[in-house]
């Protein structure tokens, strides 16, 4: 894959080499995220982030990283805001703000909508989530995550043992994930969901037929001895009303006597955020804050690292990051890590 003037709409774009380089890239960025130091690599470019979705990580993660890599950010939430909301089409649309922009990142509720855009944008375009279609950046730092979390106990992907858990059917995150990870060797998957949320077919089938094994269940019990157990909440969004998505909620609950119950001293816990906290739902309860085992908030940071490495391969700067560096002339706390 050359990355530089290139969209990233899929994880069918990714190879393990392509996932190492981003990864390299990603780990170079580390002094900037922590505010070490400054690069001003990309200094009077323009990010377009243009959000049709409701979101807060994913829009402000892409937001900071191209801040911290020197560039400026004009932002349209939601499409009450935008010119979609009077019939312009996603090309007309492309057509225009690629024209103010030096890259775009990109959310939009229907599947297939992004790449439909990017066919109309003259700039690169970073898929931010399409409908329940895919989420490649959140997989690339979800993998980079748990890269780094097995790495301190010694251990790599090949050979590990993932159980994904809650809502498989609509959970964009995985989908991709799931993607990513079957280009590894001797996986084991567990997906663990009620029956009507289960993993779509055609994904379960493309990674066994890469040659990893597969358990389907609807039991927590006895299936979370994993290496990593990757939660996800219910996307009521995705479903056709409230009341039905309502049957699922807190049906898959961790805590910290279940995860001591049924999980490895040294499971590493996942989730995309946001994770739903309300009493009906509470899918990763609050006494696993101090579970030092709990990544969620590693992963989160991560997304900064990972974005900021896809920012400056598209734009063809990975290469010129130091010759841009200059003090930081103000204290932070990320300093101290």
């Amino acid at each position: 894959m050359s990355f530089k003037g290139e969209h990233i709409l899929s994880v069918s774009q990714f190879d393990r080499d392509t996932i190492q380089h981003v990864f390299n890239i990603a780990h170079q960025m580390q002094p900037y995220a922590s505010r070490q130091k400054r690069t001003k690599v990309l200094e009077g470019a323009i990010l377009g982030n243009l959000f049709f979705e409701p979101s807060t990580r994913t829009r402000v993660s892409f937001g900071c990283a191209f801040n911290l890599l020197g560039g400026e950010v004009r932002e349209t939430t939601g499409m009450e805001s935008s010119a979609l909301s009077k019939g312009e089409s996603l090309f007309d649309t492309a057509r225009v703000i690629s024209s103010y922009s030096d890259v775009i990142a990109m959310r939009h509720p229907q599947a297939g909508s992004v790449a439909e855009f990017a066919l109309g944008s003259r700039v690169p375009v970073l898929n931010g989530g399409d409908g329940a279609n895919e989420h490649p950046t959140q997989a690339l730092l979800d993998l980079f995550t748990i890269e780094r979390e097995l790495a301190s106990s010694g251990q790599t992907i090949d050979g590990m043992h993932i159980a994904m858990v809650g809502d498989l059917k609509f959970g964009r995150t995985v989908h991709s994930l799931s993607k990513l990870l079957k280009l590894y060797k001797n996986l084991r998957f567990t997906l663990i969901s009620p029956q009507e949320l289960a993993m779509p077919s055609d994904i379960v089938d493309a990674i066994q037929s890469a040659g990893h094994q597969v358990t389907v269940t609807d039991a927590l019990e006895g299936n979370l001895n994993a290496d990593i157990v990757y939660q996800t909440r219910i996307q009521e969004e995705r479903f056709p009303s409230k009341e039905e998505a309502n049957l699922y909620r807190g049906k898959f609950r961790l805590n910290q006597e279940i995860y001591t119950r049924y999980c490895k001293s040294n499971t590493v816990i996942m989730h995309p955020l946001p994770r739903d906290s309300r009493m009906e739902a509470n899918e990763l309860d609050n006494d696993l804050n101090l579970n030092p085992n709990l990544a969620i908030f590693r992963q989160a940071d991560n997304g900064i690292l990972v974005r900021m490495a896809l920012f400056a391969l598209t734009l063809g700067v990975e290469h010129l990051l130091t010759k841009y560096e200059c003090a930081v002339p103000w204290y932070s706390n990320k300093h101290s890590g």
